[in-house]
């Protein structure tokens, strides 16, 4: 029998596959409490707390309650992250320690040659938030309802020289958290790597890009392991940003469903450890997935509609890269954002791919919400779960699929469903036409 992307491989081309994963999420910390609520079709969604929800019709977010990420580093100090970083970062630790890695062992992947790449849709927006408050106030504490997250340091600048650009009332700690692209380094600096360090900012996509450019890494000899996913806060602007697109739920996101109504923000952050696989298995490493391909374009014909073609080449060149047919698909990892848009677009792409035989197609998203630039990792991290204990994730949320999106969807409702998958196909679409998709398969020799 063929094995799937067996065909692709380049002479010399390492295969590569996920030895450990870490999430922080709204229905818990670890990838053992997310993937036991993924499996039960479980809700992290609630009252939005990370922000001041007054003047908005739809209040509901999927936020990380009672994170404390003083307790969970090791590594570093939480307070030279924000928000975003340290998810990234506490992440990343908990899909270290999943992998079992012994840095002492001569097996196990140097800490100089792993990379750390990781996605991300506002970077460090709850910072910029608090920067603005700051600088709008003169230093004062306004009615930002921002609070003080754990670990930052909010003292403002004493510098005379700041003055002289209206900057006298900004702290400069915050000034230090809010580049993007210390998420990524915060991750390195938890664990002290000496790879490769890179944010991708490609939005909701973000995930992907990163999973898909450390799998080139280590194909390619560049690196010998690498620590890749997203993560994002919840914040106002965000929040705000979608409420005045019209695109906020009431109540529940429902992707699929006839009656669904929008998406809910989220935040969180999702880590996946990729290792060649021959060094996995020198070390005796647990082998959750192999990470087959991925595929990505960006068409850029509108700021926010997505485009069923451009999607229907993004899984045509993920299954070229993966070495995979159509048939031999056994679920999708959907984007599935809960609004119409997005999902009669992502229908029409499938269904121009696969014809009349479409996988069983969910999205995670019924249970997290949209956790942004996190959101395709997250949906890898679920992929290769299901991979590898036997099982369909649910699109929790779902009471009747849309007949628009024509007929023979099998949304997977309610709760997960007992199905060996075979290869998973992971779904991130973002605005500006930015697609991403990544492919993972049971390992077999």
């Amino acid at each position: 029998m063929r094995r799937p992307g067996a065909s692709a491989r380049k002479p010399g081309e390492r295969r590569v596959v996920v030895t450990g994963m870490g999430a922080v999420s709204s229905l818990g910390t670890g990838v053992r409490p997310f993937i036991e609520g993924i499996r039960a079709g479980r809700s992290g969604i609630g009252p939005a707390a990370e922000f001041d929800t007054a003047g908005f019709e739809h209040t509901r977010a999927g936020e990380v309650r009672d994170f404390s990420p003083g307790s969970l580093l090791r590594g570093t100090d939480p307070a030279r992250w924000g928000r975003s970083g340290q998810f990234a970062a506490v992440a990343a630790r908990l899909a270290f320690e999943d992998a079992a890695i012994d840095p002492t062992s001569p097996h196990s992947p140097a800490l100089e040659r792993t990379a750390a790449c990781f996605g991300t849709t506002n970077g460090e927006s709850q910072v910029l938030e608090r920067l603005v408050a700051q600088w709008a106030t003169d230093g004062l504490d306004g009615p930002d309802g921002l609070g003080s997250p754990d670990g930052l340091d909010t003292t403002v600048s004493t510098d005379s020289t700041d003055d002289l650009y209206g900057l006298g009332g900004i702290s400069p700690r915050l000034v230090g958290q809010a580049d993007a692209g210390r998420i990524a380094a915060a991750a390195a600096s938890e664990l002290g790597l000496g790879g490769e360090v890179l944010t991708f900012g490609t939005a909701c996509a973000a995930g992907n890009y990163a999973i898909g450019y450390a799998c080139d890494l280590i194909r390619g000899g560049a690196a010998d392991a690498a620590l890749c996913g997203g993560a994002d806060a919840s914040n106002r602007a965000t929040h705000a940003g979608f409420h005045r697109l019209g695109a906020l739920a009431e109540g529940e996101p429902r992707p699929f469903d006839a009656h669904r109504d929008g998406i809910v923000t989220a935040e969180g952050g999702a880590a996946l450890l990729l290792e060649p696989l021959d060094a996995a298995l020198a070390r005796g490493a647990r082998i959750y997935a192999e990470v087959l391909g991925y595929g990505v374009t960006c068409d850029a014909r509108h700021m926010t509609n997505p485009d069923a073609s451009s999607i229907a080449d993004c899984v045509r060149a993920a299954h070229a890269d993966a070495g995979v047919k159509p048939g031999d698909v056994g679920y999708i990892c959907a984007h599935g954002t809960g609004t119409r848009a997005n999902e009669a677009a992502e229908v029409r792409a499938v269904r121009a791919v696969f014809g009349d035989r479409v996988p069983p197609i969910s999205s995670i998203k019924s249970m997290l919400g949209h956790t942004m630039g996190a959101a395709s990792a997250f949906g890898a991290v679920v992929s290769c779960a299901a991979l590898y204990e036997g099982f369909l994730p649910p699109n929790a949320t779902l009471r009747e699929v849309d007949p628009e999106l024509g007929p023979g969807l099998d949304c997977v409702p309610g709760r997960a469903r007992a199905a060996r998958p075979g290869v998973v196909q992971n779904h991130g679409f973002a605005f500006g036409g930015n697609n991403a998709i990544t492919v993972f398969g049971e390992v077999t020799q």
